[in-house]
């Protein structure tokens, strides 16, 4: 069941993710090093930097799949407890309430869309497998409940006339937004976007600066995201972290990042190219 919550762990008011000198390395390339800082709840928090910075590796290692070497990730998760990530399995960190999505999109493309969102709850499923095949009574009760649920997300996301339809050979704008809705399944805390504009147009890429605003408030999600996409980090987020190789930058409200000189030269470019 991974690690027990210890109740000496404690976090700041209004925190929902804490992460103190996170480091990890692969052979002898540090990817992360002594990395800190706090998200707020019901906050949009960006996390740049160039390609090979270590923002995905930051991502793998508050999910687990990557153990760090050193440093403490805590989460206040779905109970209001605040509990120790490090060293919890996989599906368990799910269970704390965090879920993610990835630069690539990772759908089932031989399953419909309304499928795949229930892909996403399937953790959560309280009949057993047999039950399942079997076609019992409760078993049919409670896939109705969620599929449901999956409607009313992809109404909420407004892809639901798509939810039949194999996601297969679907616009690659409205699977970046059934992949978001899937992780809308498991009601999280805290959503984790890796590169979510990657691959969307101009006017895709509002649309889902709009959508993240709106998950925040009308679903009272934590978001952290990782970005390329400057217009699209600094009109959505609350604040931003910039990191180069592993390390703290400067971290601030979107507009104090935009007006770093340092961070315009390493990262967004000079001044005169942000305000084209």
């Amino acid at each position: 069941m991974g690690k027990k919550i210890n109740k000496q762990y404690q976090m700041k008011e209004n925190t929902v993710l804490e992460i103190e000198d996170l480091s990890i390395a692969f052979g002898g390339l540090k990817a992360v090093d002594n990395l800190s800082f706090d998200i707020k709840e019901k906050e949009i928090f960006g996390l740049i930097g160039p390609n090979g910075a270590g923002k995905t590796t930051v991502f793998n290692c508050i999910t687990q799949f990557y153990p760090p070497d050193t440093g403490t990730i805590l989460m206040k998760n779905k109970n209001n407890e605040v509990v120790n990530l490090i060293g919890q399995k996989v599906h368990n960190v799910i269970r704390q309430g965090i879920v993610r999505t990835f630069q690539n999109v990772e759908l089932i493309y031989e399953l419909s869309v309304i499928d795949n969102l229930l892909v996403g709850c399937h953790i959560y499923y309280k009949t057993d497998i047999f039950s399942q095949i079997l076609r019992l009574p409760r078993a049919n009760k409670e896939e109705r409940k969620f599929r449901k649920k999956a409607v009313d997300i992809l109404k909420f996301v407004g892809i639901e006339k798509y939810k039949d339809a194999l996601v297969g050979g679907l616009p690659y704008g409205v699977l970046k937004k059934v992949e978001l809705a899937r992780t809308l399944m498991s009601d999280p805390k805290l959503i984790i976007l890796d590169e979510p504009a990657a691959g969307l147009n101009e006017q895709e890429t509002e649309n889902l600066s709009q959508l993240i605003k709106d998950i925040r408030d009308k679903l009272n999600c934590t978001i952290f995201l990782v970005e390329h996409d400057m217009r699209l980090v600094m009109g959505t987020c609350d604040r931003v972290c910039a990191i180069s190789f592993g390390k703290l930058l400067a971290i601030g409200k979107a507009k104090e990042i935009q007006n770093n000189t340092l961070v315009q030269e390493a990262y967004l470019g000079k001044e005169d190219d942000m305000n084209e």
